[in-house]
């Protein structure tokens, strides 16, 4: 039976609307979503929302999950408090289990070296450049990019990103994929019809 078991990254100043239509139609389609917070203890988003984590990061184990989503946050541009989740990025890739990283998150794979050798995205190139990673050759200009089980995608595109989760991990196909992208992305009420169907 396939892992339905989602882990959602949760930390100080996580950007909490980057996630929200990945995690609501994961949680629709059978999936179950739990927040990793660092520690146990609870924490703040950046929308000022309290949230405390359903486990500790060293609790989570590849074995375990579908997937591992990490969000951006201030605090992957202002030190190294992010850098065991990215480690952690690593550990599941190394076990073929996917991760997905939008915004910030992505300069913390590039400086754990997980973008050097997979096509990529994020905010814009030079941001990425910034972080002194080796795999400026493989950015993309893109909303999104999937690399086998590496999942990117920039600030300004959760829908986008929420659709490569949902084609990687098999939540939706075909018309159906395309459709809910359609409604979400573009307001295509004509979407709608094939979503019911």
């Amino acid at each position: 039976m396939p892992r339905k078991t989602v882990h959602l990254a949760v930390y100080d100043s996580y950007a909490d609307w980057e996630t929200g239509h990945t995690t609501a139609y994961l949680a629709r389609n059978g999936f179950t979503v739990r927040t990793v917070g660092l520690t146990a203890g609870p924490v703040t988003t950046l929308g000022g929302l309290r949230i405390q984590p359903d486990l500790a990061l060293a609790d989570v184990r590849p074995e375990d999950s579908a997937l591992l989503i990490l969000t951006g946050a201030d605090l992957w541009d202002s030190g190294d408090e992010l850098a065991p989740f990215a480690r952690t990025a690593r550990t599941f890739l190394d076990a073929g289990v996917p991760v997905a990283a939008i915004c910030g998150a992505t300069a913390g794979l590039a400086r754990e070296g997980l973008l050097d050798d997979r096509a990529h995205t994020s905010a814009v190139s030079f941001y990425l450049a910034a972080t002194g990673y080796a795999g400026g050759a493989r950015y993309v200009e893109a909303d999104a990019v999937t690399d086998g089980d590496l999942i990117t995608a920039g600030p300004t595109e959760p829908v986008a990103f929420a659709r490569e989760v949902f084609a990687r991990l098999g939540v939706y196909e075909g018309r159906k994929l395309d459709a809910w992208y359609r409604l979400f992305h573009d307001s295509d009420a004509s979407a709608y019809e094939v979503l019911a169907g």
